[in-house]
């Protein structure tokens, strides 16, 4: 295996990096970027033109796919910000159509903007009537998300009107429809789930209420909403809005890069997100609660967790990115705590184990030391447990609120000039050329 030297080089005005392959003495001199925060970043566009390599990162750990002004993660210091806005902040005082307009143009809306986008998407709620007959073609017991992919993906056959990728109105109106839409399409695939009548949305409501009027509401009697529950799932939207370039995003992206139509590129998303290791975490936390069973079992577990020889593993603790405490956990973790007051939970077996979980891993000397604090997904879970939604839902509600991330990041993607169709390279490690054998002289 030949080697490469990189050397760094500074100037007044422009940094690079020079890289020597040292096997053949050829050199490159590749330009560091510079983003508003962040690390510097090789642009490496030149790098095979110039000397013939690829390079090789699986997962894209150290590789930056695109350009963006949406959102920025440092997770060595728990660090989240949405077009400049701390989460934090944006979680204690801002709603979630408020982080919408933010997401999708630059700049938190004034009234009036506020006033005409708040309008605008819940004149967009409803769905085409005959798209309630396309539920029917379902199994009653398909998974929910199983349903939001279909459904999202049949939209454009229903909406030709906002399939232009190159108009910019349509794309916008497409934009609204999927923020709009969405909680309604995941609301009716709980619904037909549990065998209820479908909900329409309510134009009077706000998102967060309108979601929760149509999942949980019945026609037979007056709906009654908790503030401290709806309050707690708008800041579960607000939290899970947007996550820089995550694999669902990524997915996004990569499928809007060949020109697909807005619906097609969110159906892919949704495929993405329904994975266990990415919108599934908060699901696999409530799955674990129940494999632990008791409190008098969490040492048990504990132990197992610390053990690299043993398949178990603490789901809800730790993140890829975050190094450092979730930044969101501490918005949820509080409102996770007023949840269980407000619905006098305490009591609740799976509830309280949750919490004796927390107390302990939070004064453990072993997760303090690596730094595996509670995540979004852990308080995340126990909150859509407390209110009543069932383990299937819970990808369905980080897909309704994701929405807004993804189309964000469609458009910047479509208006970024420099955009091109995603062509990953590969190292190939297969066998090199050889000649066909005939069927009859093979052995």
């Amino acid at each position: 295996m030949s080697k490469v030297t990189a050397k760094i080089e500074s100037a007044a005005q422009t940094d690079s990096v020079t890289l020597i392959d040292n096997a053949s003495n050829k050199s490159v001199e590749l330009p560091l970027l510079h983003g508003t925060e962040g690390p510097k970043v090789v642009d490496i566009r030149r790098l095979y033109a110039e000397t013939g390599f690829f390079t090789f990162d699986p997962g894209y750990t150290a590789t930056g796919s695109t350009e963006s002004k949406i959102t920025f993660i440092d997770g060595d210091k728990g660090i989240l910000l949405h077009r400049g806005y701390p989460i934090e902040e944006l979680a204690e005082h801002a709603t979630f159509p408020e982080v919408c307009y933010l997401l999708l143009n630059g700049e938190l809306p004034t009234p009036a903007e506020y006033e005409k986008f708040e309008h605008t998407i819940a004149r967009h709620t409803m769905l085409h009537e005959q798209i309630t007959y396309f539920y029917r073609g379902f199994r009653r017991d398909a998974h929910p998300m199983a349903i939001m992919c279909g459904v999202v993906g049949a939209l454009s056959a229903f909406y030709h009107d906002s399939t232009d990728i190159d108009d910019p109105h349509q794309r916008m109106v497409a934009s609204h429809r999927m923020i709009a839409k969405m909680p309604t399409i995941a609301a009716m695939a709980y619904k037909f789930s549990i065998g209820q009548p479908f909900m329409y949305p309510r134009n009077d409501l706000n998102y967060a209420v309108n979601f929760l009027y149509m999942t949980s509401a019945v026609p037979c009697e007056e709906y009654v909403i908790d503030p401290i529950v709806s309050r707690a799932m708008d800041r579960i939207f607000i939290l899970h809005a947007d996550h820089e370039q995550n694999a669902s995003t990524s997915t996004v992206r990569l499928a809007g890069s060949s020109g697909a139509n807005p619906f097609a590129c969110i159906a892919a998303g949704i495929a993405s997100l329904w994975g266990p290791a990415h919108g599934g975490a908060n699901e696999a936390v409530l799955k674990m609660l129940h494999e632990i069973g008791d409190k008098s079992r969490i040492p048990e577990f504990l132990k197992r967790a610390k053990d690299k020889d043993d398949p178990f593993r603490l789901m809800g603790f730790g993140h890829r990115v975050y190094k450092n405490y979730d930044p969101r956990a501490k918005v949820m973790q509080e409102s996770c705590h007023e949840v269980l007051n407000a619905l006098d939970k305490k009591d609740d077996p799976i509830l309280e184990l949750a919490m004796e979980l927390e107390r302990i891993a939070l004064e453990d000397e072993y997760f303090i030391e690596k730094k595996l604090f509670p995540n979004i997904d852990f308080y995340s879970g126990i909150i859509l447990q407390a209110i009543g939604f069932p383990i299937s839902m819970f990808t369905v509600l980080f897909a309704v609120a994701r929405t807004v991330g993804w189309v964000a990041h469609w458009n910047e993607m479509i208006e970024d000039p420099h955009q091109k169709i995603g062509r990953p390279r590969q190292l190939y490690t297969g066998p090199s050329q050889r000649p066909y054998v005939a069927r009859e002289k093979r052995r």
